[in-house]
């Protein structure tokens, strides 16, 4: 089992992470000005998405994920239900997080464990499946912050479409495929019950407007 404690040991490869990122970033970015962003999203209006609804529960918290976090930000949705009644939790997977909002074959395909650097707790090498979807009983402390265990128990999900759309351009080479390409993919590759929306931050206001507190998921 994992503790799900992130020792600092991959600062240094994060550093180098973030100064690929930002390159990519810059040139994603420039390709989506030419259009809003909630034109990305088929279900879009004039406002975006009506995401996350109308939420249930007397007490609402979003949980802003921006890293993996070894699993925390799951962990951190599921205690916030655990230990409240009548609760609602809200995770938005952006930046490197995305990547828990996608199957296993786009995991492999793409080496993302081995390009940001996730490790696998069962293997305790780069992840080569999506290690947060049904993950081996005991993997974690709780069994139940698993993506597709917090979907089914009502936590509403929505995915950065900035990130899909800049991380599976930058990873489309280690599969071969143009960036378009990779995009449509990747897309079709979300995880079933997980909205994607058109950026991470826009989600984090939504989901405030809707009156959620806010949890910072690292």
């Amino acid at each position: 089992m994992t503790d799900l404690v992130h020792d600092g040991s991959d600062i240094a490869p994060r550093r180098g992470f973030f100064r690929r990122f930002g390159g990519a970033m810059a040139l994603g970015l420039a390709g989506l000005a030419s259009k809003p962003l909630h034109a990305q999203n088929s279900s879009a209006g004039a406002e975006g998405p009506s995401w996350p609804g109308t939420l249930p529960g007397r007490h609402r918290q979003v949980v802003d994920a921006y890293t993996t976090n070894a699993g925390y930000p799951l962990a951190f949705a599921y205690t916030f239900l655990v230990t409240k009644e009548s609760a609602t939790a809200v995770v938005v997977l952006r930046h490197e997080a995305f990547a828990i909002a996608l199957g296993s074959a786009m995991w492999e395909k793409y080496k993302i464990g081995e390009s940001f650097k996730i490790v696998d707790p069962e293997t305790k090498a780069p992840a080569t499946k999506n290690p947060f979807l049904h993950p081996k009983a005991g993997t974690f402390v709780v069994d139940d912050i698993a993506v597709d265990r917090l979907l089914t128990k009502g936590v509403v999900f929505g995915a950065c479409n900035v990130a899909l759309r800049i991380h599976s351009k930058m990873l489309a080479g280690n599969a071969g495929v143009s960036a378009e390409e990779a995009a449509k993919e990747w897309t079709a590759n979300v995880i079933p019950g997980i909205t994607v929306i058109p950026s991470g931050t826009w989600g984090v206001n939504r989901a405030q407007e809707a009156g959620c507190t806010y949890c910072a998921g690292g």
